[in-house]
């Protein structure tokens, strides 16, 4: 396959992921029977690799869409997986446990993995849904975000792979306390700082030793919250969407969005509105960043430029999408973003019709529309990588 920009695309309601090269929609790669975690989602890898997990296999699955065989590396993990993350050089790996379709957490599980040697471990942490970092390439730490109560759990890598078999209770070896609320986390692999949202704001800690020393909370500037965050490898910037207004769901078309931008070099925080509706993850492209909006009124998508122009183009409607007087979550369609840092494509996602929209983010315009032949329900997931575009210099799941 030639070195162009690939796009990875989940159902992972029918059980497939597809590899379409970027503009042209070809699909030059196909795997079925593959039901990926969709809140895990896509770990960027150095090579233009990346690492998901199987949710009804149990697998972690490392893929090489350059290489001749996709997948590179299946590596039995616990599920369901809950966030995936990896250390700055993408050999060691850890896979959290969550929700799945339960109502409440119940699985404590937690898979290390060192893809150099091949070995993998599992031992039990606490119930709930923990984010989840992996700092240091020496020695590396594992820290894990934990809610209600709140803690940022460090645990040492070297010690959890090294743990006997039949998934052992294990005890952290430092904790630095949190809020209750917190989800979403980042790291700068560079400063080994490890980044968490939460109600107050953004909570960050550098790692001393093995423990983790607690620094100036990051506020939002907002009267609203983020609930994603992500690192902007680009600029050195961290990323998350702040929603305000009545948390009812059934309030959602009312909900307000803005695009939270920190630069992390001089400190200096910019938000930019986009609009009422659902607005959730982000994709960091060349020059822009992505969102998609939901709204009873029309959806879009929303291009940011590093000028701080906004762009929108609309997108079609789609049959089963959210309603006034209904929940934004249950039974119903919602859209994937998709870009890599080494491209200006971005791929946007049409739940229920099976169809992705490739965009130029510099002229907004609409290149290809490939339909994939599955519903794509919820959305589907979406990662796109370019050969060597800097993606896995943030080592966290998206």
């Amino acid at each position: 396959m030639p070195a162009t920009p690939v796009l990875f695309v989940s159902d992972h309601v029918a059980g497939s992921v597809q590899v379409l090269t970027v503009p042209d929609g070809a699909v030059v790669g196909r795997l079925t029977g593959r039901h990926l975690s969709e809140h895990a989602g896509f770990l960027a890898l150095p090579g233009g690799r990346t690492a998901c997990v199987d949710d009804r296999r149990g697998e972690l699955l490392v893929l090489n869409p350059y290489a001749g065989e996709l997948v590179e590396r299946a590596v039995p993990v616990a599920v369901p997986a809950e966030h995936l993350a990896c250390d700055p050089s993408g050999r060691r790996l850890a896979v959290t446990t969550g929700l799945g379709r339960n109502g409440a957490p119940w699985s404590d599980l937690l898979t290390v993995v060192d893809l150099a040697t091949g070995e993998a471990a599992r031992v039990r942490t606490r119930v709930g849904e923990p984010g989840v970092t992996v700092l240091g390439e020496d020695e590396p730490l594992v820290v894990l975000r934990h809610r209600e109560p709140g803690a940022l759990a460090v645990h040492r890598f070297a010690d959890l792979l090294a743990a006997p078999p039949g998934c052992p209770p294990v005890t952290p070896h430092a904790i630095l306390p949190l809020p209750d609320d917190g989800h979403g986390d980042a790291q700068v692999p560079g400063s080994q700082e490890v980044f968490a949202a939460t109600g107050e704001g953004v909570h960050r800690a550098r790692r001393r030793g093995d423990a983790l020393a607690a620094e100036a909370v990051v506020p939002w500037g907002s009267p609203a919250r983020g609930w994603y965050l992500r690192l902007d490898t680009r600029r050195q910037a961290l990323w998350s969407t702040l929603r305000g207004g009545d948390p009812d769901p059934l309030r959602w078309p009312e909900w307000s969005n803005q695009a939270w931008h920190h630069d992390l070099r001089t400190g200096r925080t910019r938000l930019t509105d986009l609009g009422p509706g659902l607005v959730f993850r982000l994709a960091l492209a060349r020059r822009h960043t992505a969102f998609s909006r939901i709204h009873p009124d029309g959806d879009e998508l929303v291009l940011l430029g590093a000028d701080g122009v906004v762009r929108r183009s609309p997108l079609p409607a789609m049959d089963g999408a959210p309603r006034r007087g209904g929940t934004p979550w249950e039974g119903v369609q919602r859209r994937a973003v998709a870009a890599s840092p080494g491209s200006d494509w971005v791929a946007v996602t049409r739940g229920g019709h099976g169809e992705v929209h490739l965009v130029d983010a510099e002229s907004g315009q609409e290149a290809a529309r490939p339909r994939l032949g599955t519903p794509l329900h919820h959305g589907g997931h979406l990662a796109l990588r370019v050969p060597d575009d800097g993606a896995d210099g943030d080592p966290v799941g998206r």
